[in-house]
């Protein structure tokens, strides 16, 4: 039985950037422009973001 969910996940702002390698303050203006995926929110002061977001954004930019 295949599983669909298999890389699924949140992650956390230094492990986007790690995937996905630009500066703290390019991500988060990136964000804001809507250029890079939108931030999910777990808590009050915690935010990630969907791993597939980001693969699909790494896929496309390596695709241009």
């Amino acid at each position: 039985m295949e599983n669909k969910n298999v890389g699924e996940g949140l992650l956390r702002l230094p492990e986007v950037l790690k995937l996905y390698p630009v500066s703290r303050s390019t991500w988060l203006a990136g964000v804001r422009e809507k250029k890079f995926p939108s931030k999910v929110v777990l808590s009050k002061r915690c935010v990630g973001w969907r791993r597939s977001d980001i693969m699909q954004l790494i896929e496309n930019g390596a695709a241009q």
